[in-house]
């Protein structure tokens, strides 16, 4: 980190206008193109320009507590201190080994004990408030609005499945809705990522990260062209209602913390073409460093995954179900695929009791450690939490390598603080984290790298009772929820549909789209532990898909996007080792598209293409496989069919 004189990088300006005590601050990116300008007086007011492009204009910022106290109301500034920082950050459980992190910092330290501090980088923006106060404080709101000039076009999640008649109760999961800022209706909550397009090629996304110990920010519209912050009351009264643990009451504010901490970056990443918002390293950067001291022993990998195929193997003489042979022919499927894990999803145990086995854990996780296959157990939060430190210890002495822990369904300050001290308690014990039913990470992975994958996605599930337009869904995350952290899709569907074709099937469920489409997404889609959703049966029939599967890693060393546009067709490439993996999707428009192989450096390599058939548009299943020699000087022209993609190994010669 190095110390900047005010007439290097950035310049901090301090100008009385109107009144003495109005002053106006500016802080700009290293390259210079993005510049936030801070007013301070009766309020603080904070607004963003790319170039010659307004990205925020003038929008308020503060935080009510009690007794009155407004931080961001009447502020006197005590000092304006100014940082650039030039560094790389080791990600060694993430899509590239090294993150740069480059930005100018302004922090500003105001009378009363707070501050606001500002940080510009070369793709976007953050600011967070800062409070030095003895004791504890209770937050009763925060005032986090983004408006934007014009009435421009955004794609929004918006909550769409309230649990208990609570809208904060929800699962995290929506399509996205591609409206005018003006369109959105009131009282509706869309949660973070969003996207909002400024027009040009030029896009504004809006996340938040190192959101801890504080309710997770939800955005609504706000007058001119804006949007606003929404936060979640705490709760005060909880019950477990099937295997949901709701809320019945909520209080007056939504935090009571320390006085002395940092509060949740906000976020505006700011990209010139959609393949950036792809490759995206913001949470990374704005996350607390790892509290893990020893990651030695965490291990990403793929996971042969029961519940989605309804245990549904065949060909055997046992019956197919929760029972011991099941789970061992799942651990045989994954030993002979060197797929590190399995899971025991729901049915192991009772849904409120883990101490009321259903089922001989301990039979199969002996039987996985003879054929070095991990096995982990699904739990419900609730479950979870009514001893974890026991549970934790009970079960990692048991040999158990990690909890999906699921139906969270909350981001309020308690759901978010249980999170995280899950994480902690699961770390003491060696446990690996898949927390499901859940909010985006915002940076929890580099914080607590055990916490191996999160959903909050609305993902290969979703199939066994049918949606609309998924492929379109498939094609809009990387570019969105993706940049929030990693994301537990779960793909790996084998049987594949067309758009006329498919059919919601619980039993056998299918996938909307091509089976290149699915084998795509082992290299677009951030997860450093993967599934395969399908049934060992149906892999073991389809086992060139499955080599190609097992072969692609969870972590890269480095990652390339290639092209792609929100919600029509994306395309990255992945390096682990000397290895190259790239693929590509496209929404339910049949495309052809051109991969410039100059990533791949010197010498020469052997590819292992996987292409949409040529009758892939009436047999979502239908496709070729290619082996050829190529170099870093060659193009590859793709054809990929209505919710088509195209999937690809590079071996070096």
């Amino acid at each position: 980190m190095k110390l900047s004189s005010l007439v290097l990088l950035f310049s901090v300006l301090s100008i009385a206008t109107f009144a003495q005590s109005v002053k106006t601050y500016q802080v700009k990116s290293p390259d210079g193109k993005i510049d936030i300008t801070v007013t301070t007086g009766k309020t603080v007011s904070w607004s963003v320009k790319h170039e010659e492009t307004d990205v925020i204009l003038p929008s308020i910022i503060s935080m009510s507590l009690d007794k009155g106290d407004v931080l961001g109301k009447n502020v006197v500034v005590k000092s304006a201190k100014t940082v650039a920082v030039n560094q790389a950050i080791k990600t060694p459980i993430y899509k590239k080994a090294e993150v740069k992190d480059n930005y100018n910092q302004l922090v500003l330290t105001f009378k009363g004990d707070y501050g606001l501090a500002f940080r510009a980088y070369n793709d976007g923006i953050a600011y967070r408030f800062v409070t030095v106060r003895k004791g504890n404080i209770t937050v009763k709101n925060e005032e986090a609005n983004f408006n934007f000039k014009d009435d421009d076009k955004a794609f929004l999640p918006f909550v769409n499945d309230y649990r208990n008649h609570d809208k904060f109760n929800t699962s995290f999961e929506s399509h996205y809705d591609n409206i005018n800022l003006s369109a959105i209706k009131k009282d509706t909550l869309a949660f973070m990522p969003v996207l909002v397009d400024l027009g040009n090629g030029k896009k504004a996304a809006i996340l938040e990260a190192d959101l801890q110990d504080y309710p997770g920010m939800y955005v609504t519209g706000s007058q001119d062209n804006g949007l606003k912050g929404v936060f979640a009351p705490y709760p005060t009264e909880e019950a477990s209602k099937g295997i949901n643990y709701v809320v019945s009451k909520r209080a007056n504010y939504i935090a009571k913390t320390k006085g002395m901490r940092s509060f949740p970056w906000r976020v505006v990443v700011i990209s010139t073409e959609d393949k950036q918002l792809a490759n995206n390293d913001m949470m990374q950067r704005l996350a607390e460093p790892s509290r893990v001291k020893d990651i030695s022993w965490i291990k990403p990998g793929k996971v042969a995954w029961d519940w989605w195929n309804d245990w549904n193997i065949s060909h055997v003489d046992f019956k197919a179900g929760i029972n011991v042979p099941t789970y061992k022919y799942y651990i045989d499927f994954a030993a002979a695929n060197k797929l590190e894990y399995i899971i025991i999803d729901e049915g192991w145990s009772d849904d409120h009791d883990l101490n009321k086995f259903k089922l001989d854990v301990q039979e199969i996780v002996n039987y996985g450690k003879q054929k070095n296959v991990g096995v982990i157990l699904w739990s419900t939060w609730y479950a979870i939490t009514r001893d974890p430190d026991e549970l934790f210890a009970k079960f990692s002495k048991m040999g158990v390598e990690g909890f999906k822990i699921d139906f969270i369904d909350r981001d309020d300050q308690k759901a978010v603080s249980s999170l995280y001290d899950l994480a902690q308690k699961a770390d003491n014990n060696h446990l690996l984290v898949d927390y499901h039913g859940m909010y985006k990470p915002s940076g929890m992975q580099r914080t607590f790298p055990n916490v191996i994958n999160c959903e909050g996605v609305k993902g290969l599930e979703n199939m066994k009772w049918g949606v609309d337009n998924q492929p379109g869904y498939d094609v809009s995350i990387p570019f969105i929820r993706m940049m929030a952290g990693p994301m537990d899709y779960t793909p790996g569907a084998m049987r594949n549909a067309s758009k006329a074709a498919f059919r919601p099937v619980n039993s056998n469920p299918m996938s909307q789209g091509t089976r290149s489409h699915q084998l795509a997404m082992y290299t677009i889609f951030e997860a450093p532990l993967q599934m395969l959703s399908d049934n060992p049966t149906t892999y073991r029939e389809e086992q060139e898909s499955t080599d190609f599967i097992a072969a692609v890693p969870t972590v890269f060393d480095e990652t390339v996007a290639l092209d792609g546009k929100v919600g029509e067709y994306v395309s990255i490439a992945r390096r682990k080792g000397n290895t190259w993996f790239a693929g590509a999707m496209t929404n339910w428009d049949n495309r052809q598209i051109k991969v410039d192989l100059s990533f791949l450096g010197d010498g020469k390599y052997k590819a292992i293409l996987f292409e949409d058939g040529v009758n892939a548009d009436r047999d979502g299943t239908d496709y070729t496989r290619k082996v050829i020699t190529v170099t870093s000087k060659d193009h590859l022209d793709i054809k990929m069919a209505s919710g088509g993609g195209w999937a690809a190994r590079f071996e070096k010669l």
